[in-house]
Parts: C-alpha cells; structure tokens; sequence
C-alpha cells in the first residue's frame, strides 16, 4: 500500500458519516483543546516575557546596572568627580551618574503621601532617556534654572498639582528645639511630569537638583551613589565584582539582580508554574485524542480486516491511523499558534477591549506594577511549544495505532 492511498484512508476516517458521528465529535473537541493549549501557552509565556523586559528596562532605566555605594561607615562617597572619571575609562561602561536619596513626605493643598526622593544632576536626567523622553508636562529646562522638582504624572494626581504648582517635602531628621525636634520643611516648584509605565516609580519618584537635595538631606557636598550603566544588562553582576576589587576601601557595590532578586525569583517561579499547569490542557486533549482513536480503531475493524485480506501490511495500518490522529495533532496545534500569535501581538488591544464589555479594570497599575500589560514573542520558546504540542498529539495515536496494525483480520471476519 503506498503512501497516497494511506493518506486517502486517513482522511476518509476523519469524515463525520452518521454512525460516525459522535467519534467524529470527539476527534474536534480534541482538536480544539490542543488548540486553546498552544494558543494559551503562547499567550502566557509571551505576557510573562514582557513582563521581565519591561521590568528589567524600567528599573535598569532608572537606577544603572551597578551602584556604587559610600563605604561602611561613611554617609557619602569621597571625589565623587574622580571616581565618575575612573568609571568612564573601564570596559563595558556606557555612562555614569551621581545621585543621592531619602525618604519623605511629599504634601500639597490635595493631600499627602510617601514618596522617594532622588537628586541628580540636570545633564544626568536629561541622559537618563526613560526619565527624559517620558516627560508629559512642563520641561528640564525649568528644573535647571529655578531647582523645581520633576514628579511622576500619578503621584501629581494623587496629590492634585501640576506644573508650576508647589510641592512640600517634609523629612523627620529636622532641627531640635527646646519644644522638640520640628520636622525639616521645602517648598519646590513642580517643573515637569513624568510617565514611563511603572506604577512605582511614577506614583512615588520625585527629582529634584542635586545640590538642593543634598542640602534637604544634610548629606555634604558629595553625592551618596553613582549609578553605573553598563553594554550588557547580564554582565551586571561579574563587572559589579570586578568594580568591587578596584574600588575597594572607597566604594561598596551592588548588581541590579541582586537588589531585585527576591522579584524576578518571584516572577520567574511564577512563570514555570504557570507553564506547568497550561500544558494540562493539552495533555487533556491529547487523551481525548486517545480516545477518539480507540473509538475509531473498534468501529473500523471490519474495515481494517478486510485491507489486510487485501495484502495491507500491519506497518500501513498502523501508518493510517498515525495519520489519523496525527492530522487533528498538527491542525490543531496550527490553529492554536495563530491563535496565540495574533492574541498575544494585540494583547493590550485585547485587554482594553474586554475591558470595556465587562466594565472592570482588569490590569490594575497598582498591582501588576506596569501600566501597560506587555507582550514579547521569543520564537524559540514558540517552537518550543509547538514542538511539544506536537510530540504529544503524536505519542497519542501510537497506542490505538497499534492496536489497530494487531487485528487479526481471521477473527474479526469469522466473528464480526
């Protein structure tokens, strides 16, 4: 028997006939579970790599890959200028800034909150291109002639200023007098606002001048770390060893995976958990695949008995119904790749659509940290799916397919 004419009984086992019938329901349902398993494991798996791209790119984007912290016992790094300069000459850094920071109470006539307050240089910000080419109200010019300060856009809200209003920062650490300690007290002006999608940083972030923070902070004339970006966001961890060794005895350093570890394990076991209980849907098709075959290998026996009388040999019966069950497999797990691709291409489309039919917030910035919910196709790890999807579908027509191949056509026609 050749190939053409197996393929030809394959797909006439695949016509729905009204005996049939209900086998042939069963070989759909099938189909369509391994569909929905590939299309959703996609559709994950390319939400939860946006997830860690644009996590990685925000906080990377606003803190460097590598700090360098004052050293033990000290509140602020000594020569910051020299040691911006020797960090310059060294491989894989791309750029350098000098920062300081401090908790405190941001207050305006609409309310209060706690919020991060960071000083750097105005030349710094405008190369930090996150920061820089997210700014959706006022300008860094102002921030550099009159020292305001540039707040996230949700924190402005929160508090109910814009730009040109003031903004209160109170610190604890204030000045002793004979009533007790009075809180430290400033009023800047809101210069400019900014968005870049992270909900923490664009709800809690204030810049304001470097010097006006180290005088707010009673910090001294020298910044309290300087963050180093690097060409390679993965190398982070061995440069931030080497700058350990040449900076030791006046600088601390630390790696952004480090600072961020406990996160990304979370998102990471998040990830494979996730992976494992989405393959279950497949693996339940992939028994209903089973099923349907064996349902089909009992109804076709006759059939199968009398090929063999006609010289078929148990290698092609067991080829045809491979074929069988293989073809709702691939159909299947095609269907579910374009269904996934397209979905998870469109995703924020998709999720501001169904959003608006059922009326809730379904991606809370608040919770999920980004405001945006991100998508990033790997087409190795596609293939991945695919090349399981398919491994599996295929494994379960092995059974009924050779099932089929150990007919005995002598029993079945003397019996049947």
């Amino acid at each position: 028997m050749n190939l053409g004419l197996e393929l030809w009984i394959a797909r006439r086992y695949l016509r729905a006939r009204r005996v049939e019938g209900f086998i042939s329901v069963v070989a759909g349902f099938s189909l369509i579970g391994i569909a929905l398993g590939v299309a959703t494991l996609i559709i994950v798996m390319s939400v939860m790599n946006g997830f860690h791209t644009q996590l990685v790119d925000r906080i990377v984007g606003v803190n460097g890959h590598v700090v360098l912290h004052a050293p033990a016992g000290a509140e602020t790094l000594a020569d910051v200028a020299g040691l911006e300069q020797e960090l310059r000459g060294l491989p894989h850094v791309l750029d350098v800034f000098a920062e300081t920071e401090g908790q405190a109470l941001a207050t305006s006539a609409g309310g209060a909150t706690g919020t991060l307050v960071r000083g750097i240089r105005v030349d710094d910000l405008r190369r930090r291109t996150l920061v820089a080419n997210a700014i959706t109200g006022g300008s860094l010019d102002t921030f550099a002639d009159e020292g305001g300060a540039v707040i996230g856009s949700r924190l402005a809200r929160q508090l109910g200023v814009g730009v040109g209003d003031p903004l209160t920062l109170l610190h604890p650490d204030g000045d002793v007098t004979v009533v007790g300690t009075i809180p430290r007290v400033r009023t800047y002006t809101i210069a400019a606002l900014f968005e870049i999608g992270m909900y923490e940083y664009d709800s809690g972030l204030v810049y304001l001048p470097l010097r006006d923070a180290l005088t707010f902070f009673r910090q001294g004339e020298e910044a309290t770390k300087i963050q180093v970006v690097l060409d390679d966001a993965d190398a982070a961890e061995r440069v931030s060893e080497g700058l350990a060794e040449t900076f030791a005895g006046r600088a601390r350093t630390s790696a952004w995976p480090s600072l961020n570890r406990q996160f990304f394990n979370a998102l990471k076991v998040e990830r494979n958990v996730m992976f494992l209980i989405l393959t279950l849907i497949i693996l339940v098709a992939a028994f209903n695949v089973v099923s349907s075959m064996i349902m089909l290998v009992r109804d076709k026996e006759k059939g199968i008995a009398i090929m063999r009388t006609m010289g078929a040999t148990r290698a092609s019966i067991l080829r045809i119904f491979v074929f069988t069950g293989g073809s709702v497999g691939v159909v299947g797990t095609l269907l579910g790749f374009v269904l996934g691709l397209a979905f998870a291409t469109n995703v924020e489309a998709m999720r501001r659509f169904l959003e608006g039919i059922a009326g809730v917030d379904l991606f809370a910035a608040e919770i999920y940290f980004l405001s945006q919910l991100p998508a990033e196709v790997q087409p190795l790890q596609v293939i991945g799916v695919l090349a399981f999807a398919l491994a599996l579908a295929l494994l379960a027509t092995v059974y009924p397919a050779w099932r089929a191949s150990r007919i005995d056509p002598a029993e079945v026609l003397r019996y049947g």
